[in-house]
């Protein structure tokens, strides 16, 4: 509303010639077209209402992203480039950093002609990385001053709105009886708020709410507030929100002023309920009557807070409640929030299990339906719930909570996603176990961390960063004496190594993790610390050693009753045996094997060793053998792909 010319504007450097072109030049990047203005000067929605009307000139699609917090905190570049490749589709790898992401997101845009909205931008470091290389895209970006940096920028700047735009904007908001009866207060009352959106929205909704009050009532009001010179309060916005917040009950006051806290300036009535310590009904309908005076904007199932008014409810809280006060409302609410995760995770266990027993005994507003109704509102509050987690990290006097909140939010993640899927949040939240577990001397803990950070540095291909992270974590679990975490980053290093082809160093720490496993009386994990070395070996052509570790941890798992792992072992053995040119020993090794496969009913293990057994005789010259060995392992397996590919290559 009033906007028709700025849009137009807009519309018109879309395809207006740049200075690339003027010099003869190929355009490089994506045509950038600048909204700037004040927070509440309705910058975002005319970046929205631009985007609507431009949509059909792009069919990949529109991607949005916020460049800036409620609270005023610069979002991470990799946040944002994470985001945006997953409304692409596009799996991030678990751990990047910015430029990686940043360029990833550039190289899925250069094949897609998309529209990019970018909003509320602190300056041109954080829109420059994320700018398309092609000009079939459209860059959209909103922000309160100029992005200085950017090429060919096309700016266009927001003020007031006209007194006409202003007047009907109120008229929309609180009827046109009120506005029509005495139009000059309401030119009036528009002068007084600036012609600024915001708060002409928040005196509409103020006027809505009060059906008996005229125009020229709540313009006395305005003008009856004390100045406040200097602060955040001062301006039309803030004025506007002084006289909507004095007028309302206590209870609903303090709510509002403490929705500042909510983590991304997101808040469901639980959220509401526990920052104020009221019923999770009270602040429904709280939440709700926000959003009708325009105070919240709704998201979903979930209210944000308008990123124009959370720096002003911030200093309101900051004013009218204690440090203690607002401590006290953060732990409640993420008590709240430990509870809800706990609840997600306990409704995808089994019936009758210890976790939904438990589940059984929490409030009825705690519980979920099922497991589908958890995993979407886990999928919801997903952002939310990882705001809240570093915020609790962030304030240093909750770390308690914040290793409650992070533990229960990874088992619930863990729970309805896989591990894989959810690689890239359990990075994040393994990171800020991390800081607690630094910052309060947790030594296992930090090992814990250092395990799991390293583990997904392996899985994405950074070696060396997870090599530095498991002889961190070897240190911090030798400082808190824990032996299980000992062997275990040996066993990591040992692996690393093996990675990186440096076997003789991977046999050793195997070693290390081998002799410790075996002090501990852990024989399952000594057997598998056997075949890990025999592999080793078997890569560096240690062809001895390898036999007598392969034949140990055939020993043991004979011992423990695994019989499928004893035959596994026994065809790694008759692999080695081929290697080391003993074809012979090599035959009876493996027909040992197929017959413990078969006293374990292991059928696609027999019929993999079977082929194993095929290429030995080939190579040996019995082609008629071969085949039979070959028919008897399609016969087991009627057609499927065998799930244990381990046939045998040439020395």
């Amino acid at each position: 509303m009033g906007r028709k010319r700025e849009l137009k504007e807009l519309r018109a450097d879309i395809a207006r010639t740049g200075l690339d072109t003027l010099t003869g030049r190929k355009v490089p990047r994506a045509r950038v077209l600048l909204i700037a203005g004040r927070p509440g000067s309705g910058r975002s929605t005319l970046a929205e209402e631009l985007a609507r009307s431009v949509a059909a000139d792009y069919p990949a699609g529109a991607l949005r992203a916020r460049l800036t917090a409620p609270g005023g905190e610069r979002i991470p570049t990799e946040e944002t480039a994470r985001g945006l490749l997953a409304e692409l589709g596009i799996t991030a790898p678990p751990g990047a950093d910015a430029d990686t992401l940043s360029e990833m997101v550039r190289e899925a845009l250069a094949v897609r002609k998309v529209l990019l909205v970018l909003d509320d931008a602190a300056d041109a470091e954080q829109v420059d990385p994320l700018l398309p290389d092609t000009p079939d895209c459209l860059v959209v970006a909103v922000a309160q001053g100029p992005l200085t940096g950017i090429v060919d920028v096309r700016p266009c700047t927001l003020g007031g709105l006209d007194t006409a735009s202003s007047v009907a904007l109120l008229a929309r908001l609180t009827g046109k009886v009120r506005i029509t009866v005495d139009p000059t207060a309401a030119d009036a009352l528009a002068e007084e708020c600036g012609g600024q959106p915001a708060a002409l929205v928040l005196v509409g909704g103020w006027l809505a709410a009060r059906p008996k009050s005229s125009v020229a009532d709540v313009t006395k009001h305005l003008l009856e507030l004390p100045e406040d010179p200097g602060s955040l309060s001062s301006g039309p916005l803030g004025r506007a929100l002084r006289l909507v917040y004095g007028s309302l009950p206590q209870p609903a006051a303090r709510i509002l002023r403490l929705l500042a806290l909510a983590p991304a300036g997101l808040a469901d009535a639980h959220t509401a309920s526990a920052l104020a310590g009221c019923s999770v009904s009270a602040a429904q309908r709280t939440l709700d009557d926000f959003a009708v005076q325009g105070l919240l904007h709704p998201a979903g199932e979930q209210y944000q807070v308008p990123g124009c008014l959370a720096p002003l409810l911030l200093a309101l809280t900051e004013a009218q409640d204690r440090p203690a006060e607002r401590q006290l409302a953060r732990a409640r609410m993420l008590e709240r929030t430990v509870r809800q995760l706990q609840s997600c995770r306990a409704v995808t266990e089994p019936e009758g299990s210890s976790a939904r027993k438990k589940l059984a005994g929490l409030p009825r507003a705690l519980r979920f339906a099922d497991a589908r109704d958890a995993s979407e509102w886990l999928l919801a509050r997903q952002s939310a719930l990882l705001a809240a987690a570093r915020m609790a990290v962030g304030d240093g006097e909750l770390d308690t909570l914040a290793r409650r909140l992070v533990a229960a939010l990874v088992r619930a993640l863990v729970a309805h996603r896989t591990a894989e899927e959810a690689a890239p949040e359990l990075y994040a939240l393994h990171g800020l176990v991390l800081d607690v577990a630094e910052r309060r001397d947790l030594h296992r803990e930090k090992a814990a961390a250092l395990l799991n950070l390293a583990d997904l540095d392996a899985g994405t291909g950074r070696t060396q960063d997870a090599l530095t992270r498991y002889r961190a974590a070897l240190d911090a679990a030798r400082t808190a004496q824990d032996p299980y975490a000992i062997a275990r980053a040996m066993e990591s290093v040992g692996g690393t190594y093996q990675e990186m082809g440096d076997f003789p160093r991977a046999s050793d720490w195997y070693g290390r993790a081998l002799a410790q496993r075996l002090a501990r009386g852990e024989d399952e994990d000594g057997a598998r610390l056997y075949g890990r070395l025999g592999a080793v070996h078997t890569y560096a052509g240690r062809y001895g050693e390898a036999l007598r570790n392969w034949r140990a941890a055939a020993s043991g798992l004979r011992r423990l009753g695994d019989l499928p792992g004893h035959a596994r072992a026994l065809s790694e053995m008759a692999r080695v045996q081929e290697y080391a040119g003993r074809p012979e020993e090599s035959l009876r090794t493996c027909h040992e094997a197929i017959e413990w496969a078969r006293q374990a009913d292991e059928v696609r293990l027999q019929a993999a060793l079977r082929l194993r057994l095929a290429d030995t005789l080939d190579r040996l010259g019995d082609p008629t053998a071969a085949r039979l060995q070959r028919s008897a392992a399609e016969r087991l397996m009627e057609e499927e792909v065998p799930a244990y590919e381990i046939r045998s290559t040439s020395a």
